[in-house]
């Protein structure tokens, strides 16, 4: 029985697809960091160096893109949720989790887009997405039955709360977000608590503002 050795010419032309590959993931994980998902696969294609036709060779769509790159990253997010769980107070489990995962979304604002929303992604995202649902649901049950949680607080605010606390990407801002988003949801503080860093001025912040609208594409008032 014969068999078909693949021609030494044939080899080469293997390992450049894989190189390929590597370099379209490369260059989509740092062009959805800075400019999230609403990037195109022809951003993707100049960041890389790469004729658009070979990034689709590699990936039929921007969706199948998004699964290569993200699913293992929100399966971080649930194993941060099941690290959370086991913190013996449900209000520090809440803040463990919440605060783990608003480092890792600031630092990847393709990350947050993968997570939040359901546009993009097919069955690894939409799974891992389903399985971090109900341990945030879970979080929030053990805070609000502990009495450390707003009793009318709901998973979908948890959720809202990531987002928003993201608005604007400057640098460490979020933290101080974050700060006072759980001294709202908290039933019970003694004093405010102290926020870090310092406020944005009028000036960072329009300019944070701007950046926002450019990187969205959304136009400005003015």
């Amino acid at each position: 029985m014969s068999t078909t050795t693949p021609s030494p010419a044939a080899r080469p032309l293997r390992r450049d697809a894989e190189l390929n590959r590597r370099r379209v993931l490369d260059a989509a994980r740092a062009v959805f960091a800075t400019r999230g998902l609403a990037a195109s696969l022809d951003d993707v294609a100049r960041h890389a160096g790469l004729g658009v036709g070979t990034v689709y060779r590699r990936f039929p769509d921007k969706d199948a893109l998004v699964e290569a790159l993200f699913e293992e990253r929100i399966r971080e997010l649930v194993d941060l949720a099941d690290r959370a769980a086991a913190e013996v107070d449900p209000w520090d489990a809440v803040v463990s989790f919440l605060t783990g995962a608003c480092e890792r979304m600031a630092a990847d604002r393709g990350l947050r887009d993968a997570v939040l929303c359901a546009e993009h992604g097919r069955s690894g995202l939409t799974l891992a997405r389903a399985e971090l649902g109900p341990r945030l649901q879970e979080l929030v049950r053990r805070a609000r039955c502990a009495g450390r949680l707003r009793p009318d607080v709901e998973t979908s605010d948890l959720v809202v709360l990531l987002k928003s606390v993201h608005v604007l990407d400057v640098g460490e801002a979020w933290r101080r977000q974050l700060a006072i988003a759980l001294d709202g949801l908290c039933t019970a503080r003694r004093h405010p608590t102290p926020l870090p860093g310092t406020a944005l001025s009028e000036d960072a912040l329009q300019a944070a503002l701007s950046s926002s609208r450019a990187l969205s594409g959304t136009p400005g008032t003015g």
